[in-house]
């Protein structure tokens, strides 16, 4: 640590309490894929909004740079900066559930609180807050809001953003944004919650959140079902729409090579249909007191059947089958991750698309070389996480060559489609370029106009959304 680096701690160490210093290790200076690893940094833990505002007037006086950090489960570098020596501010002790009000469908949680403890505080008071990630272990809902995260849910309930009525967030000039409302409706200028959700912690740090809860559904059902294809599992969700209305909390589609990836990965549990279909949807409900999902699910499958759009399914009869059910889904990234993907896609698209897209993307990388497609993701929202893989039998690093080849390929295809490059992850410190090539340039010069004016010293999350000067 240089004089400077020493001074600066020092002027912190004045004036904050010894807890907020923690010592630096490794698990801070790394992300989930290995792609970014940070050289060193301060890493502090502040405990009130009052703390994190004494560190960014600090930081902003002395243009020292700051990486807001979550549960660092991001997957495109955001919480990671290589190049400098940053405050690492860690949101981890401000965990408190501030109150809930059921009445109103409100929990106001700080932004280190962890995913499964806001869905346990709101089961308490018997409501349902609807976000669900596979790392709700270990993701905070700073980060979620952050991001503006979605998750198998998105369908009936919205992204992180959609679930979150207000925001205290501490500005880089270390003001604080007292914006905890729980109102519905409020037009009274720029809406800066819905400016803080989604930016990445380029423009502040959000330290506490006003959060929308819901009604727990009396009654689930979930079922897996065979689909002749992709357009048939387009039109499936249709009729299950159609069928079930706002009962439909998720619909996924799964491919059949996560299947083989699960087997080959000895994840996932028993297959529920042998051998296993190509193309396959699993089908969530929530639904009323008077209802009954497993007999709308064997009507919905029924009527499927006689019009050619499934071929076989099962339908969970108890909470354990429909465990295993959602189990088989959530572990397809990790199955992927031990396979070992070339180039993974975080994309949306218009869903009368996505059939079209996946059979001219599949031609287009098949032109290239001989790799594995594994597309699998929130159907019911446009969501697919279309990952590539090297042939059966070879490591990725064979073809690291071909990466950027392959990228380009996909992400062409999906702005031709009208889609995103990212749809549920962020931009962070991986996409940056994706950001310059396909990004709007007139949203892209109202976005530069925004961080100039919140951030002129540029000392938030540098590297993340704009590429690093």
């Amino acid at each position: 640590m240089n004089e400077a680096n020493e001074a600066f701690e020092a002027q912190l160490r004045a004036v904050l309490p010894d807890a907020t210093f923690r010592p630096l290790t490794p698990a801070y200076l790394e992300e989930p894929r290995g792609q970014f690893c940070g050289n060193g940094g301060l890493l502090l833990a502040p405990k009130t909004a009052s703390d994190v505002s004494v560190i960014l007037r600090a930081c902003h006086g002395a243009r020292v740079p700051v990486v807001p950090y979550g549960g660092g489960t991001g997957l495109v570098g955001g919480q990671v900066m290589k190049d400098a020596r940053p405050v690492i501010l860690s949101l981890e002790r401000m965990t408190d559930i501030r109150a809930t009000h059921p009445t109103e469908n409100v929990l106001v949680a700080e932004a280190g609180a962890i995913l499964a403890d806001v869905h346990s505080a709101a089961e308490n008071v018997d409501r349902l807050f609807p976000l669900s990630l596979a790392s709700e272990g270990s993701c905070r809902i700073g980060g979620c809001l952050s991001t503006n995260a979605g998750g198998v849910n998105v369908l009936r309930y919205g992204n992180a953003r959609d679930l979150c009525l207000g925001i205290e967030a501490v500005l880089p000039d270390g003001s604080i944004h007292h914006g905890l409302r729980r109102l519905r409706k409020d037009n009274t200028g720029y809406d800066l919650r819905g400016l803080l959700c989604g930016a990445e912690g380029t423009l502040g740090v959000i330290t506490a959140a006003s959060l929308r809860l819901f009604p727990r559904p009396a009654k689930t059902g979930t079922a897996f079902l065979s689909v002749r294809d992709p357009a048939a599992a387009l039109d499936l969700l249709a009729m299950t729409q159609a069928q079930l209305g706002q009962g439909v909390s998720a619909f996924e589609l799964i491919k059949g090579t996560g299947l083989d990836f699960l087997a080959e990965a000895k994840l996932g549990g028993s297959p529920p249909l042998t051998p296993h279909p190509d193309w396959s949807v699993l089908i969530d409900l929530g639904l009323g007191p008077s209802d009954g999902p497993e007999a709308a699910l064997l009507t919905l499958f029924e009527a499927a059947l006689a019009d050619g759009l499934v071929s076989d399914g099962v339908i969970a009869q108890s909470s354990g089958q429909r465990a295993a059910l959602w189990k088989l889904r959530e572990e397809i990234p990790l199955a992927n991750r031990a396979v070992g993907a070339i180039s993974s896609h975080d994309i949306s698209l218009p869903l009368s698309s996505i059939p079209d897209f996946l059979t001219r993307t599949d031609q287009a990388l098949a032109a290239i070389g001989a790799f594995r497609v594994n597309a699998f993701g929130h159907l019911g929202d446009g969501n697919l996480h279309y990952n590539v893989f090297p042939p059966s039998g070879e490591g990725k690093e064979t073809y690291r060559h071909q990466r950027d080849a392959i990228r380009s390929t996909v992400y062409d295809l999906v702005a031709e489609y009208g889609g995103s490059f990212s749809a549920e992850h962020g931009v962070g410190r991986l996409k940056t370029a994706e950001l310059m090539r396909y990004g709007d340039p007139a949203r892209l010069s109202a976005m530069r106009a925004i961080k100039q004016a919140l951030d002129p010293n540029g000392i938030m999350n540098p590297g993340v959304i704009f590429p690093a000067d």
